[in-house]
Formats: structure tokens, C-alpha cells, sequence
């Protein structure tokens, strides 16, 4: 059924303003989804379209567009001494959303960062969300600043992720930073956070992580998307001790196909997670980022398909702005 609209705008029905909990629940099976990162400053948004359009066949449920801090940085003058400047090198997190919820008609769900922002910043990132009828936020710290070792947060911002969650579930309940106000309406975002399979590099055990994310969720997460993993057994494991501990809410499994020879080196690092020794193998055996491409669709089709058919709720791709492969994996494995 349609929605009434003003004349000229896109269509819109009823389903698309079915948040990702509900879009879960509602079903039949796994939901297919992606993430995009906003373009470099200065680039077009050209890209992400093109992206898109080799996807959009495979009708994802929402797509997920990543939020970056900015970062410092040293340039060096022409007298020889270093400048400091803070730079934001991927804005535009939220236009961009919208701007693809709306030339696609598709659900989108920007990423909100506590890392880099302080809470009143966040308050009005989520009121530009809502004025724009995105509903969906995955809330998430964000990594340390480049070159710490550490997580510090802004003055006056979030340290963890669960305060994030507590500050958008005070929104939607009508309460914002200044008490002062008066006959605040209140916002329905739908929130989602992320899960750790082989745990958060941070955390000091798998338990304490575990415990860390049933505070997450308690506090009003709705549903769970992990970070990349290439072994499924930890993946099962996972969910099984999620269980254990008492997270009863959907969690997503997150896939990254391997693309080049150096992700051999580059996604453990950058990640913490390690690679299954016959992935290693087979990747060590390439010649080529080709042959390197070939072996990641391979594993990824192998992975989706056992995930698939043991139930999952639904599989997220992390593309990094690349979609040829995924569209390979998804019309092979889905």
C-alpha cells in the first residue's frame, strides 16, 4: 500500500519504513546487506552510485554507510617546519545516506561514532537523521586516534559504546542534553552495534568482551552485525556464547572477501583476526591481486552458503567501495 506523498517525490510504501529489527523478524530468510564508505573529500558521489547499481539487483534490505573521525596531521611548510592540522578525509556520512535512501528507495544505516565527537555534536547528527526520516543507526566507539595506542575520548563525549546507545535511546524517549526543554518530541531510531567473534582487541578476555556487548544490547540494541571473520566455526562459537550470556537479539554475520595479495598481511593487522590456514595457503599460491580476488569469491561463496544454511538472519558484506565480487558471491551463494 502506498503512502501519500507530495507529487514528484519517490514512491514509497508502507515496508519502507520498516526499521532493520523489524525487516529481520519479518523475513523469510537471510537479508542480504552491504557497507559503502562515504567518498574521499573532494570526490563525487559518481562511485557510489555505480557501486550500488551492480548490487541493487540482489535487493538488499538496507545498505550501511561507515562515519570517519577526523585525523591529525603533520605537513610540512615552506620553512622547513611541520604544521599540525586536524582533517576529516570521508564527510558527508549523512547526505550520502540520504541521498541514496532516496534515488534508490532503500533503507540506509549511517554509522554514528562515538571516537572524534562530542555528545552534543551526536544529538545533532541524530536530529539531522530524523528530520531526514533515516531511522536506522549503527552505533559504534570507533578506533583509537591515529598513532595512540589508546582510546581517548572528546571532552564531553562518549568513552563506550553503550553510553552512545544510552544517548539515542534517551532521544527516543523524548529526553535530549538540554532539560530544559520543553514537549521534545521523541525519535525511533532502531540501533545496532557491533560483536566481536574472536573478540575486541581491547577486551582482556572473550568473556569480559561478551559481557561488555550484553551491556550494549541491555541498554537497547536491537540487533548485532560482527566484524569480518573467515573461519565459521568462530562465528558459531560466537553466537553460542552470545546465548550463554544472555544476548537473545539477532546478530548478522559480516563478511569481507579477500581482494588483493596484501590482505593476507593488511586484515590481520588492521583487524585482529586470523585467517584460516588453507586460506593462507591457497592465497600464498597467487601470483596476482587477480588470482588473490578469485581465491577470496571462492571462500566468501564457501562461507555465505554454510552460513546460510545454518539460519543466520542475514549476511553483511564490507565492500570497501568494491562490488563486482560481492555480486558474484551473492548471486552464487544466495
Amino acid at each position: 500500500m502506498l503512502r501519500k506523498q507530495a507529487a514528484g517525490l519517490p514512491r514509497i510504501y508502507d515496508d519502507d519504513f520498516m526499521s532493520v529489527i523489524d525487516r529481520i523478524r519479518a523475513a523469510k530468510g537471510p537479508l542480504f546487506t552491504f557497507e559503502l564508505l562515504p567518498p574521499l573529500k573532494g570526490h563525487s558521489i559518481e562511485k557510489v552510485y555505480a557501486t550500488i547499481d551492480r548490487l541493487v539487483e540482489f535487493s538488499p534490505a538496507y545498505i550501511n554507510f561507515t562515519s570517519h573521525r577526523n585525523e591529525t596531521v603533520y605537513r610540512e611548510r615552506p620553512d622547513g617546519l611541520l604544521e599540525k592540522r586536524v582533517v576529516r578525509k570521508r564527510p558527508g556520512t549523512i547526505a550520502l545516506a540520504a541521498a541514496v535512501k532516496y534515488k534508490y528507495n532503500i533503507p540506509v544505516v549511517p554509522h554514528v561514532l562515538c571516537g572524534g565527537f562530542t555528545k552534543e555534536e551526536t544529538e545533532n547528527v541524530l536530529i539531522e537523521m530524523n528530520f531526514l526520516g533515516i531511522d536506522d543507526v549503527l552505533a559504534l566507539r570507533g578506533d583509537p586516534q591515529r598513532g595512540s595506542r589508546t582510546f581517548i575520548p572528546e571532552k564531553d563525549g562518549h568513552s563506550h559504546t553503550w553510553e552512545l546507545v544510552q544517548q539515542i535511546i534517551n532521544m527516543n524517549n523524548g529526553k535530549y542534553l538540554e532539560e530544559s526543554l520543553e514537549d521534545m518530541a521523541p525519535s525511533n531510531f532502531c540501533i545496532g552495534v557491533a560483536g566481536y567473534p574472536e573478540k575486541h582487541f581491547e577486551a582482556p578476555n572473550r568473556q569480559v568482551d561478551l559481557e561488555n556487548l550484553k551491556h550494549k544490547v541491555d541498554t537497547g540494541a536491537s540487533y548485532i552485525v560482527t566484524q569480518m571473520f573467515f573461519d565459521n566455526s568462530k562465528f558459531f562459537r560466537f553466537v553460542e556464547e552470545c546465548r550463554k550470556t544472555g544476548i537473545e537479539v539477532p546478530i548478522i554475520a559480516g563478511i569481507k572477501p579477500i581482494s588483493a595479495l596484501n590482505d593476507i598481511n593488511l586484515l590481520p593487522q588492521t583487524f585482529h583476526i586470523d585467517m584460516p590456514h588453507d586460506l593462507v595457503m591457497s592465497l600464498q599460491k597467487c601470483k596476482t591481486d587477480k588470482d588473490a580476488r578469485e581465491v577470496g569469491i571462492e571462500w566468501a561463496v564457501l562461507q555465505s552458503k554454510e552460513l546460510i544454511k545454518a539460519g543466520v538472519p542475514g549476511i553483511h558484506y564490507y565492500t570497501l567501495g568494491r562490488s563486482d565480487n560481492v555480486a558474484r558471491i551473492v548471486k552464487e551463494a544466495f
